[in-house]
């Protein structure tokens, strides 16, 4: 689990609720990190209320802070605050994937030909 993460409103008052949904969700992402990173990551995510009324947005935005001094960060608008978190957390999913991609070494493809060497 993610144990730093700050949430906090611009022009909305964060609940104990999304407050332990968010923590919940963000929480999770530390296991598709590599075991490096997995350390001393910093997760903050700001609620700012865009309409007002009825037609009411929410932007979220997320900013994880790696080992290195890499930031992954995303951002989305959604009507429901619950389900804004849900968006932005499979955005950055797909961000850390990257990163993971960039950071550890592939393994060698060798193939079955290897298996099957004659030995001298």
């Amino acid at each position: 689990m993610i144990e730093k993460i700050d949430i906090t409103g611009n022009n909305y008052k964060v609940d104990d609720s999304l407050k332990k949904y968010a923590k919940k969700r963000l929480g999770k992402l530390d296991k598709y990190l590599p075991k490096g990173s997995k350390k001393d990551v910093v997760c903050k995510m700001v609620v700012e209320e865009i309409g007002k009324g009825k037609s009411g947005k929410y932007e979220i935005s997320v900013a994880m802070e790696l080992t290195g001094g890499k930031v992954i960060a995303a951002r989305d608008e959604c009507a429901n605050v619950f389900a804004g978190v849900d968006l932005v957390e499979a955005k950055l999913l797909g961000q850390i994937r990257r990163y993971k991609l960039e950071v550890q070494p592939h393994r060698q493809k060798r193939g079955l030909k290897s298996l099957f060497r004659k030995k001298k």
